[in-house]
């Protein structure tokens, strides 16, 4: 039997790095509608909504067909709001699906076939938690602390054993693209990453998470070479 898959947008308004950066156009349209195309041509997803406490977002939101069952509470639209938060909300709403995946807005080159990826080697493989990594170019292994005189120590122990960049063992980071769980047992953990989390890797073109005016103009530009 199917699973049944819940698709959350998290989408608030305030933005110190970018002034309403998930309404900001990239490449012709709002930053959140890339999200909500890429989101909606799934063969996994049964449900997409946004989650949001700015009626601007909302009302783009619904411009491009989006489902918008609630407004989000203005105490989990600040600053200091985890990132979880806004998905518990959600669930409290809809309690009968098998799995949710949280879907920044910020992650606009991600494909509907990394989202479709990463719920399939999650169902493959049996797992709980997913969330979607990808391969850093700059090693920890090779990098360093530097205190207030200057003296630089390893980050790591084991860097001064390998000397060779092709020795190099990979290493990978989150990407921001998808988070990726049972329902149920997020609730309990109110956290994607879990000892027992599996990592799904996706390309290091498609890994770009929009923090700043710099990334728009690097993101329109890949967008274009895509």
């Amino acid at each position: 039997m199917k699973p049944k898959v819940l698709a959350i947008i998290p989408a608030r308004g305030g933005s110190k790095s970018v002034p309403r950066k998930n309404i900001k156009e990239l490449a012709g349209k709002p930053l959140i509608a890339w999200t909500i195309e890429e989101a909606k041509k799934s063969k996994y997803i049964d449900r997409v909504i946004v989650s949001s406490e700015d009626e601007e977002i909302l009302q783009i939101a619904r411009k491009f067909g989006e489902e918008v069952p609630f407004v989000r509470p203005a105490n989990l639209a600040e600053d200091t709001t985890a990132g979880i938060e806004p998905v518990l909300h959600a669930l409290d709403h809809f309690t009968d699906y098998d799995y949710v995946v949280m879907l920044q807005p910020t992650s606009p080159l991600r494909l509907v076939e990394d989202i479709d990826g990463c719920i399939e080697q999650l169902l493959q493989e049996k797992a709980e938690f997913s969330v979607s990594v990808c391969e850093v170019e700059q090693s920890p292994y090779w990098m360093y602390t530097v205190d207030n005189t200057a003296k630089m120590q390893p980050l790591l122990k084991q860097q001064s054993l390998i000397t060779r960049r092709q020795d190099l063992p990979k290493v990978y980071t989150l990407n921001g693209a998808i988070y990726l769980a049972n329902t149920s047992l997020l609730k309990q953990t109110r956290n994607f990453l879990t000892e027992e989390t599996k990592a799904y890797v996706m390309p290091v073109e498609r890994s770009y998470d929009i923090d700043t005016e710099e990334d728009f103009k690097i993101c329109e530009y890949l967008y274009m070479k895509i």
